[in-house]
Order: structure tokens, then sequence, then C-alpha cells
């Protein structure tokens, strides 16, 4: 897909300075499952677990894990945030792109509360990438656009407000936030730390 290759490189190097070496990273929503077979190779030994919400896009992870000959990417598990517990019990990184403004409220409410079950060490890294607004305000006009087309598709869908939505929930989760990074095409990485 044209938005994988255009962003997995500058995810990349936030993933290189921010997860653990070794351990499991859980990815939430891998969608097509282009990610993980173009950053697990690169960050082995870390083990990588794509999941995601459609039963359907499984066998196409497992097809670019496979085309990729990366030993350190686990097959792919259907994973609902929205029900606990979920079928990975522990995870030292977790990696989650472009889904909580695609997807309702309660998936991020979920994503927050599955992630504080599992993630048992403390500063461990959650990391979220997409359009965000700030302070209420979209940071670019694209991104208003992309907002009003969400909503035009799905009223629950959206682009969430970082600070007055996603902050106070990751907190109310026992996350810290750590860091936000301006990545390309007016998205940001937004890193969590387990509390």
């Amino acid at each position: 897909m044209p938005a994988t290759l255009r962003n997995r490189e500058a995810i990349l190097a936030v993933l290189q300075d921010v997860v653990p070496r070794q351990g499991m990273l859980l990815e939430i929503a891998s969608g097509s499952g282009e990610h993980a077979a173009f950053m697990a190779p690169q960050l082995a030994p870390l083990v990588w677990q794509p999941s995601d919400y459609e039963a359907e896009n499984l066998p196409s992870i497992d097809a670019y894990a496979a085309d990729s000959a990366a030993a350190n990417i686990r097959p792919a598990v259907r994973l609902d945030v929205t029900q606990q517990p979920w079928p990975v019990s522990a995870c030292d990184a977790l990696l989650c792109c472009n889904m909580i403004h695609i997807a309702p409220w309660a998936a991020a409410e979920g994503l927050f509360a599955g992630a504080a079950a599992i993630m048992a060490a403390k500063d461990a890294p959650l990391i979220l990438y997409g359009p965000f607004r700030r302070h209420g305000a979209h940071t670019a006009p694209s991104n208003a656009a992309f907002d009003d087309s969400l909503k035009s598709r799905n009223a629950e869908w959206g682009v969430r407000c970082l600070d007055t939505e996603v902050v106070p929930l990751a907190q109310r989760a026992g996350f810290a936030l750590d860091r936000v990074i301006e990545m390309p095409a007016n998205n940001l990485t937004v890193i969590f730390r387990k509390a």
C-alpha cells in the first residue's frame, strides 16, 4: 500500500529508538502485514506478534511474513481490542498504527485497557501512529478533510484529540505520555510508557 511505503522507514526509526532489543512486540491492527514484514527483520531478536480484528487479513499478514523470511514473526492472531482477555497474555512493547481514528472510541478504550492488562514492565512502550488533533485543532487542512471523510463513513469514527481525549484515557489506564514525534504526511507517533 502506498501509505505503508511512505511511512514505514520513519516508524522503524522510532521503533529502533524506543522498543526493547529482546522480548515481544505486539502489533495491533496489522492490516495487510506489510509493516511486520518490513520492520520485524530489522528489530530481531525482538519477536513480532501481528494481530488484526479482521479475520480475512490474517492470511495476508502471514504471507507477507513468509515472503520476508524473518524468523522472528509469529503467526498472526485475530484480536478484538474490546474483548478481554486478549489472546496474547503478555508483551514488552505494543504498536498500533492507524486504528483509533478508523474505529469507534470503544476501540481506543479497549486498546489501553488490554495493554494495561498484558504489559507488566514499568516503562514498557505503547506506541501509537496516525493523525491526531492537538489542543482541539487539526494539525493540517488535509487532516480536517480526512476527519470529515471518516465521519461521513461512520459517525463513530474520527481523528482523535491527543490532548483532551487520548492522553487522559492513557493516564486512566496507567500510562504516561513520554513524547510526541512529528512524522511525514501530518501524522504523529505518540509514545506512552507504563507508569
